[in-house]
């Protein structure tokens, strides 16, 4: 599980090269995968939203990706030139067949980024569609902070758990992005 904030350092944004990189593969990968993650409470969250750093965690894109979709999303991960990447948790049984893939973009002059994708196969998963991204259902998303996610605390997460015990859909609700209190 993440550790606590520092609150000190709330207001603080994602760059924008991050937030652009992310999108770019995504929407060349919309049709063929679930989004998962920081990136699927982003698409949850009212357009337009400041991306602040405590309240989505844009590390890493995760995403899902049904049995009949793989062999075209690896194909298009590989055209987009990111290379699979070898992780502690290859060799782990998991009923998720865990891949990472990762490509490395220059941003502005000598400054480099790498965009990672973790990417997990998985049929029969709960969605809905935020802002045009099939996304992972909240309630099945929060499930998945006990086993696949660590960032618990990010605002999102929290605002969602309390949303869903209220039951309030979290889905394009504004504390999703919302500076807490």
């Amino acid at each position: 599980m993440g550790a606590p904030h520092n609150i000190k350092r709330y207001g603080e944004v994602w760059p924008e090269f991050r937030i652009r990189f992310g999108l770019e593969i995504l929407n060349k990968l919309k049709d063929k995968v679930i989004i998962s993650g920081g990136w699927a409470w982003h698409f949850m969250s009212e357009t337009g939203h400041t991306e602040y750093k405590h309240a989505h965690d844009y590390k890493d894109i995760d995403v899902f990706v049904m049995k009949e979709n793989v062999a075209e999303v690896v194909m298009i991960l590989q055209q987009e030139g990111f290379q699979k990447v070898w992780t502690r948790y290859d060799h782990l049984p998991s009923e998720e067949n865990f891949r990472r893939y990762e490509k490395t973009v220059e941003w502005e002059n000598d400054k480099f980024h790498r965009i990672t994708i973790d990417f997990f196969e998985k049929d029969n998963l709960e969605t809905v569609i935020a802002n045009g991204f099939t996304v992972v259902e909240p309630s099945v998303l929060l499930s998945f902070y006990r086993n696949i996610h660590s960032s618990d605390k990010c605002w999102a997460v929290m605002a969602a758990k309390d949303l869903i015990l209220k039951g309030i859909d979290p889905v394009g609700h504004s504390l999703l992005s919302k500076i807490p209190k």
